[in-house]
């Protein structure tokens, strides 16, 4: 089958992306130099290698790292441009991004700085790619609660521009009950919620997140097909789960990708969808993480097309824009 093809001119939505993590090692270096922020990498190449880790902490790690470089509104701007251009290049049409302000204001960098250099790019995406987008703040897990609580209160002047709120960062020992609180008051603020669950953590943070927070979409969830109670409760609630597939090899969740449980979630009637969450980390974008899952667990062309229309159907978007994208995505079956 030419999946290549396929996938190229399929119309997609990215729910799970974490604009930090599409810091590509040269731009990291670029703004590093920009800014004169001294990090411990001499040239590219050193980043580069920086990036190979073998697990979610040594991610983090380099993570944060990279992170610190940015200080302006205009860093926030290039580097949410820059996965942009990438989406355009990959044909996604509409992206629901998160982002970490905790990892920003604890280095005394303003909420006010890095979303306004993001809503920007995201304005200008609009205007010049015709990509549409939602902003998603995430709360940082191994943070306590009462920090979340400040990370809420700084969003407020910006809420009109923020459509929902996340959990990500370390999650084994981070439980979805210990932010109930906060995303209690958030959803009473109006913001949809979400949550990273049941990728490292066990399928009883899961629970938590459906229960206690009252999620709109599980982020990962694959440990879900552990619980087969659970699972039927997410395939009768048409729970989205935002899977990513290149992630979860590169952070050992599975050990090689024809492993991986995506196709069986699928088949089993779950709503999955394929994302690139850190892809400047783990080695592909949105089109390499569906080619590359496509040709390890052998998909059909219809269930190629059947994860594109999941990500519309479990998108924020108008359900006019839904009907848009799904038929055009029908029109290639």
């Amino acid at each position: 089958m030419d999946y290549e093809n396929l996938i190229k001119k399929l119309p997609k939505a990215e729910l799970h992306l974490h604009i930090e993590g599409s810091f590509e090692p040269e731009l990291m270096f670029e703004i590093a130099q920009r800014n004169k922020v001294d990090i411990r990498f001499k040239n590219i190449e050193e980043v580069r290698e920086a990036y190979n880790f073998h697990n979610l902490q040594s991610f983090l790690d380099i993570y944060y790292e990279g992170a610190k470089v940015l200080i302006k509104e205009e860093d926030f701007y290039d580097l949410t441009y820059a996965y942009l251009q990438k989406c355009h290049e990959d044909n996604v049409v509409h992206t629901e991004i998160f982002f970490d302000p905790q990892t920003h204001t604890q280095r005394g960098v303003s909420f006010e700085t890095c979303f306004l250099g993001i809503k920007r790019a995201l304005d200008d995406a609009q205007r010049e790619m015709g990509i549409s987008s939602e902003i998603i703040m995430c709360f940082l897990r191994h943070l306590s609660e009462k920090e979340a609580f400040q990370t809420l209160k700084e969003s407020l002047p910006f809420k009109d521009n923020i459509i929902g709120v996340g959990l990500d960062s370390s999650e084994v020992g981070h439980p979805p009950s210990k932010f109930q609180n906060v995303f209690q008051k958030a959803r009473e603020l109006g913001f949809v919620t979400v949550a990273h669950a049941g990728e490292e953590g066990p399928p009883e943070y899961i629970w938590e997140a459906l229960d206690l927070l009252e999620i709109k979409r599980i982020d990962h969830g694959v440990r879900s097909i552990e619980d087969e109670e659970l699972l039927q409760r997410i395939i009768k609630e048409k729970m989205a789960l935002t899977v990513c597939p290149l992630s979860n090899i590169k952070l050992r969740v599975f050990n090689k990708m024809e492993e991986h449980n995506l196709k069986t979630l699928l088949e089993k009637g779950v709503k999955v969808t394929i994302n690139s969450d850190d892809p400047a980390y783990f080695g592909g974008y949105m089109n390499q993480n569906f080619l590359e899952t496509a040709k390890a667990l052998k998909l059909t062309s219809e269930q190629i097309v059947q994860l594109s229309i999941n990500s519309f159907e479990a998108s924020f978007i108008s359900d006019a824009l839904k009907e848009k994208w799904i038929n055009q995505c029908k029109a290639l079956i």
